[in-house]
């Protein structure tokens, strides 16, 4: 008896280390063939593995739709011109008006226009921008002031810009400054419409909880209201650069400033010396630099998107 109560007592002890704590349990085997089951199941689901030539699939998929349109135009183009629906020299051929538009862009002058043209529109688009967004802004947090201009920003909106440059010209003469007056006009309501359409749909909810966490005056627009309200403001920017574009080229179709030749001025002058090929080239240009800052406000309403969530990454 004392040996089995002995050896029981050697076992106890051995099973209980010298702190008085009983010895962590073994540790069951682990099926690796599991685990690699389940986290290639994780990873399927939780960041799916991307394919190769992803890239160049969704580049081809952006870009073939835009290649038929161009492949449609041009051959309606030269049907007209085959089945002489106007003289050749009013309606030339796309061969030739090609020919024109790339002895056009290898020279000096024509980027010297293009340079003009831009920094017009940029600058004038860069005052839109600020005169709207402070306007936006100011009318969507007073009510008096809404009820008193809200109606005139859309009305202004939709006024067509043409209309601006009688006055803009008897107030400024024949000068930038007529141009930018018109661009302006034609941009800031646009971009003051898309801020406070966008400040409207804040959920209520999140203005409440600003206040909780002691946002006022500038610091509520400028970390919670103007990022809610960022989509439909990007929007709005869109829209605005559109009108601010047709503005300036019917401006420089309109006021021609001395000593300055640009795109508009260009096409003039082309258009007096019945040069149509030129006209046509020089109207080919505006549509793609338009279609290239489109492509640019795509890229950042895509971004945003993303970043909210609206769309896959």
């Amino acid at each position: 008896m004392p040996t089995e109560h002995s050896a029981a007592g050697a076992a106890l002890q051995g099973a209980i280390d010298p702190d008085g704590f009983p010895p962590p349990l073994p540790a069951k085997p682990v099926d690796l063939a599991a685990a690699d089951r389940v986290s290639g199941l994780d990873a399927l689901e939780l960041a799916p593995a991307k394919e190769k030539g992803a890239l160049g699939r969704r580049i081809w998929n952006s870009t073939w739709p835009k290649l038929l349109a161009i492949a449609i135009v041009v051959a309606i183009w030269q049907a007209a011109v085959l089945a002489e629906w106007k003289p050749i020299y009013v309606l030339p051929a796309p061969l030739d008006v090609f020919a024109v538009l790339r002895d056009l862009v290898t020279t000096a002058d024509f980027w010297d226009g293009v340079r003009l043209t831009m920094t017009r529109a940029i600058t004038g688009f860069l005052l839109a921008v600020l005169i709207g967004t402070v306007i936006g802004a100011a009318v969507s947090r007073f009510a008096p002031l809404r009820a008193a201009i809200g109606s005139l920003i859309t009305g202004l909106q939709t006024m067509p810009s043409i209309m601006w440059f009688p006055l803009a010209i008897l107030l400024f003469q024949l000068g930038e400054s007529a141009i930018m007056f018109v661009v302006v006009l034609g941009a800031a309501p646009s971009v003051a419409n898309g801020l406070i359409s966008g400040i409207d749909y804040v959920p209520r909810t999140w203005l409440r909880v600003g206040k909780v966490m002691g946002m006022k005056g500038l610091a509520q627009y400028r970390h919670l209201i103007l990022p809610a309200s960022l989509p439909s403001f990007v929007s709005g920017l869109k829209q605005g650069w559109a009108f601010s574009w047709r503005s300036l080229m019917a401006g420089e179709l309109l006021v021609i400033v001395p000593g300055t030749v640009s795109i508009g001025v260009r096409m003039q002058n082309a258009r007096d010396l019945s040069d149509s090929a030129l006209v046509i080239s020089y109207i080919i240009v505006v549509l793609i630099i338009g279609i290239l800052i489109d492509q640019l406000f795509n890229f950042a309403d895509n971004k945003l998107r993303k970043r909210w969530g609206l769309t896959e990454a």
